[in-house]
């Protein structure tokens, strides 16, 4: 994150819009963001109803196919620290996990008891390729996106933590700043957090213009053309 400072207010400020209204204005901020650091997969929701989520990427792997290697303590300190890291400022944390076995969603991790820890812990939902299940019995309010819905979690078990994934397409550092809603994710970067509102906020009265007269009565094209003329004058 560099020397950016934010605050919990200018991360749920980001909330007041959906994924693709941020990816929009961080495309207005920079070219490089048309191309970069956003899911290109269809996801799966959990609940097309929650608003989106904010906050900071708390990162794993996992595999389900095959059995975890290594002792039994082994495997239970790795969760121990896992859950820490979801735990651990700054916050609200968002889990990324990226599933790297051939068959990605072949068991679920996420379910009842994970959405229930996590939410406790002040996590606000999940962002992976993997696979969830219990969707009656999630947690309440905890977002998932994932890539499939499962019945069974195999041998579901982290692989590694606090590591650099890729989902979709997306690629996260630990601590990257993530925003998610039913349409997928995108990392945004920290220096353009405090940015976005006032770009978010140009592109609005621009399509405005548009909006407007392309849902009047009367609408032509050269209603249209005079309307993309005038909103091009906007700054």
């Amino acid at each position: 994150m560099g020397d950016v400072t934010m605050t919990p207010t200018d991360l749920q400020k980001l909330a007041e819009w959906d994924t693709p209204t941020i990816c929009n204005g961080l495309e207005h901020l920079s070219a490089e963001y048309r191309v970069k650091s956003f899911t290109v997969e269809h996801m799966q929701c959990f609940d097309v109803n929650l608003p989106p989520i904010v906050g900071y990427a708390r990162t794993a792997m996992i595999r389900s196919m095959t059995p975890a290697e290594g002792s039994p303590d082994a495997i239970r300190q790795m969760r121990a620290r896992y859950y820490e890291t979801i735990a651990a400022d700054p916050g609200p944390s968002i889990s990324v996990i990226q599933d790297i076995d051939p068959i990605a969603g072949f068991g679920a991790f996420w379910g009842e008891v994970n959405t229930s820890i996590h939410k406790g812990l002040g996590c606000l939902g999940v962002v992976t390729n993997g696979s969830f299940r219990d969707i009656d019995a999630c947690a309440p309010g905890f977002q998932l996106l994932g890539g499939k819905i499962a019945p069974s979690h195999a041998w579901v078990h982290l692989v590694a933590i606090e590591c650099e994934v890729n989902v979709f397409g997306m690629a996260v550092k630990p601590n990257d700043i993530i925003h998610a809603d039913r349409h997928g994710a995108v990392v945004v970067p920290a220096q353009c957090v405090k940015e976005l509102p006032a770009a978010i906020d140009l592109l609005t009265r621009r399509e405005a213009v548009i909006l407007d007269v392309a849902r009047a009565p009367g609408f032509n094209i050269e209603i249209l053309k005079k309307a993309m003329a005038d909103s091009a004058e906007i700054h």
